[in-house]
């Protein structure tokens, strides 16, 4: 027993990166597939992006035999309250990115999610009492550093930046007091916003606006990709989330933006001069001392 046990674990731990790995990729090559809807407003792409995932994340439910909890959620007014407001968290979100993606400021994503973990280390320290450390303090100066460098560089602050990476920390952390698992609660959300999604993506179509017409096939299938395109990746990373340490996550989490940058540069062509290569290059240091930091923080309570 003491050798299999072990050895199932190393199993579930594999099968957790690869999923893990997958979801992040997935996320990474995304801005490709978003490039090809840049002709189609972001709100629209929303709105097609949450109709479309209601089956797919329902198909999921029903072969895991997860009903139950789901059920159990719709009977809860304060459930439903506390998915509301996560719901409208990452369709703001998504919003925000799909325009982004669209607008060539995809390099402004990647450093939003870059720096998604360093404002969700702050929220932990002001909402939650978290004592910060002295290696995430240095980390969060080094981002806060970067941020001021880009916002003397622009003009201006970086807002696609840091409405990106808020929104996704405010969201994450809400989601945590779901009362439901994951791939629950990922289709209790896109539940919620199915009926109004679907009601503008009709009023667009009965004013002419739409572009889910038959006079336009390719839009149609793009549209209808959504739904798998946006369930895909959100159910894996639940998966691999429920077999992997936070740590291991935690890593693994700057696949996704980096593969972003690196389209955003080499594919999209998007301008990355002298300046961002300094912001970019402090937003990596500051990452680099916050991972040291959580894993050498892991290893000092094992040995205590």
């Amino acid at each position: 027993m003491t050798v299999e046990a072990p050895a199932q674990d190393r199993h579930a731990a594999q099968r957790g990166f690869f999923f893990a790995l997958a979801a992040y990729s997935f996320w990474g090559v995304q801005p490709i597939f978003m490039k090809m809807l840049a002709h189609i407003p972001a709100d629209e792409v929303v709105a097609h992006r949450i109709v479309w995932s209601v089956p797919i994340a329902g198909v999921v439910l029903l072969l895991l035999g997860r009903t139950a909890d789901l059920k159990a959620a719709l009977r809860s007014p304060r459930t439903l309250i506390m998915a509301a407001v996560t719901a409208a968290l990452i369709t703001v979100n998504w919003g925000i990115y799909v325009w982004a993606i669209a607008a060539d400021r995809a390099v402004e994503t990647a450093l939003g999610y870059y720096i998604n973990p360093l404002v969700s280390v702050v929220m932990g320290a002001v909402l939650l009492g978290e004592k910060l450390s002295r290696a995430q303090l240095v980390a969060v100066g080094l981002a806060v550093l970067a941020v001021a460098i880009l916002t003397v560089q622009a003009g201006g602050l970086p807002w696609v930046s840091l409405a990106l990476a808020l929104t996704f920390a405010v969201y994450g952390y809400l989601r945590k007091t779901l009362p439901i698992g994951p791939s629950q609660g990922f289709f209790l959300e896109v539940l919620i916003l199915c009926l109004p999604a679907l009601g503008f993506i009709l009023w667009l179509q009965m004013h002419g606006e739409g572009h889910f017409l038959p006079s336009q096939p390719g839009d149609i299938a793009l549209l209808l990709i959504c739904g798998p395109i946006t369930a895909t990746p959100l159910l894996l990373y639940a998966f691999g989330a429920k077999l992997l340490r936070f740590s291991t996550i935690g890593i693994m989490q700057y696949i996704g933006p980096s593969i972003v940058l690196l389209i955003a540069v080499f594919v999209f062509g998007e301008p990355f001069g002298g300046v961002q290569a300094v912001a970019f290059g402090l937003i990596w240091a500051a990452l680099a001392i916050y991972s040291w930091s959580m894993f050498f923080g892991r290893q000092d309570k094992g040995q205590g």
